[in-house]
């Protein structure tokens, strides 16, 4: 491969090619985010153990792409981004056998975090290499393009995972990656290798590098293990969380005094960007953990099959595949300040709306709300992004853009942990209280009258008590999500106007 930046830009069939290739690839990697939601009851019920333990699969992924993201500067500066695209995707395809062949919770865990790893470059690089090998004048259309499989792979994902989940098994959701990987890794080798960028010698951060992984495990670790072992009354969990704590504060000095950080700080300095951060962590927390907990409610309490939670869940792309030509279109008229406001504040206002859910609610009731939160999807991400990067000096972006993925990644995966443990702990309690105020004698003696034995009477009870204890711990979540939300709007006033204009691929 040349090592060199004197390259001109790909023409006619070669270039339709490449970025085939390159945005196939971005629609595999996002398509991996989701295709999993609605497969944990299968995944549980195959390896025998409970839901709140499938969701690791969803959070090992997203905690591992966020670890490796901030890497991927280094990596394409150090091998090349032609070469790092081509060995991640070889990497990605390797690890979708093994997550496919696991056999154990550990070994999927496992493999599930090299799969993070691994496809964590594959998106930033995919957009990159599009800037690279499309003339200048065709850049915006190779954006739209990249743009278009980043919003449609959230929607295929559920209905893809849950349609292959209930007709072959949960496996083929990890085998189907083989054979796009295995076709654009040969086509990024033979059609990228002229655009291959310069390489040059670098150091790491390693001691960044280490804090990081250390201090996120640690945090993640506890955060999905927190319940079963009844939280800080268990040493262990106490143990992660003060290593977590130290983790972090050392971590971020490190970081803050290292020249060439593995994640940049400083970029924090900036109000903007700092506050649209923060606003776009908490309302992708809440957003994502919506997007694992539901599919979960539907096949264990509601009698779908995965694929049907996949349509119900999918819904929520087809409002937004709508809106974001026209949220583009705002962006250069109105502030856009005000556009992540209506927003975020709509879908807390359509998170509102589950809150009436109930065990007999039916599809619609259950899928309009899904489209309408849709809707105000791409008037946070868009607009946030120009908020963000545009506070920062010109020469930060790509740093502040690898922070702001880091920052959003890790996001969901607390969310979707903080999120599963309140329905979970909410179910126990909304269960005792309904119990508690059954006439169970009464009930078991008039059942008995007809027929039934003891153990069928629990049995009808218990069937009867279980669906609205979830229903009711769900929609508990669903009106904490709703004030998350409803913060997550009001802090981005805190930020001031944009003055920069972001251009197209700025962020990833």
């Amino acid at each position: 491969m040349t090592t060199t930046d004197e390259f001109e830009p790909l023409t006619g069939v070669t270039l339709l090619l490449a970025g085939a290739v390159l945005a196939l690839t971005n629609f595999m990697v996002v398509l991996d985010t989701t295709i999993a939601n609605v497969s944990v009851a299968h995944i549980s019920g195959s390896l025998g153990i409970s839901s709140s333990q499938g969701t690791w699969v969803i959070t090992s992924y997203a905690v591992a792409e966020a670890i490796c993201v901030p890497l991927t500067g280094w990596l394409s500066a150090r091998f090349g981004a032609v070469r790092t695209f081509v060995l991640g995707m070889i990497g990605f395809g390797v690890f979708s056998v093994l997550c496919g062949l696991s056999s154990s919770l550990t070994m999927l865990v496992v493999c599930r975090i090299g799969q993070g790893f691994c496809g964590g470059p594959l998106m930033p690089l995919s957009q990159t290499l599009l800037l690279r090998i499309f003339p200048k004048e065709q850049q915006g259309q190779a954006m739209g393009m990249w743009a278009m499989t980043t919003v449609v792979a959230p929607i295929l994902g559920p209905i893809l995972g849950g349609t292959i989940s209930d007709n072959l098994s949960w496996n083929w959701i990890f085998f189907i990656n083989i054979p796009v990987a295995a076709l654009c890794a040969f086509g990024a080798f033979k059609l990228l290798t002229p655009a291959e960028t310069r390489t040059e010698r670098m150091t790491i951060d390693t001691v960044g590098l280490a804090l990081l992984v250390i201090w996120i495990a640690a945090l993640q670790i506890m955060l999905d293990l927190g319940r079963e072992h009844d939280w800080f009354q268990d040493g262990f969990i106490v143990t992660l969380a003060i290593v977590a704590a130290i983790g972090l504060a050392v971590f971020a000095a490190w970081e803050l005094t290292d020249r060439q950080p593995i994640v940049d700080l400083r970029v924090f300095r900036h109000r903007g960007f700092t506050v649209a951060v923060l606003s776009l962590s908490f309302a992708f927390a809440a957003f994502f953990a919506s997007a694992v907990l539901i599919p979960q409610w539907l096949q264990s309490s509601m009698g779908y099959t995965a694929t049907y939670a996949g349509y119900v869940t999918a819904f929520t792309g087809v409002g937004a595949v709508i809106m974001s030509p026209i949220v583009a279109k705002l962006l250069e008229k109105v502030d856009p300040r005000g556009l992540v406001f209506f927003g975020i504040l709509w879908m807390g206002a359509t998170t509102l709306l589950r809150v009436h859910w109930t065990s007999g609610s039916d599809f619609w009731t259950l899928a309009v709300p899904q489209m309408l939160q849709g809707i105000g999807v791409p008037f946070f991400f868009i607009p946030l992004t120009t908020i963000a990067l545009g506070a920062v000096d010109p020469e930060e972006t790509a740093s502040a853009a690898g922070v702001m993925s880091f920052m959003r990644t890790m996001a969901g995966a607390i969310g979707t942990s903080v999120s599963t443990t309140l329905y979970y702990n909410n179910a126990a309690v909304a269960r005792s209280e309904i119990v508690s105020r059954l006439h169970s004698d009464a009930t078991s003696t008039a059942l008995q009258a007809r027929g039934f034995s003891l153990g069928q009477v629990r049995g009808l009870i218990e069937q009867t008590v279980m669906p609205e204890s979830y229903v009711l711990a769900i929609n508990h979540v669903f009106l904490l999500s709703a004030i998350v939300f409803g913060g997550a709007a009001l802090i981005i006033w805190l930020s001031p106007r944009p003055t920069r204009v972001i251009e197209a691929g700025a962020a990833h």
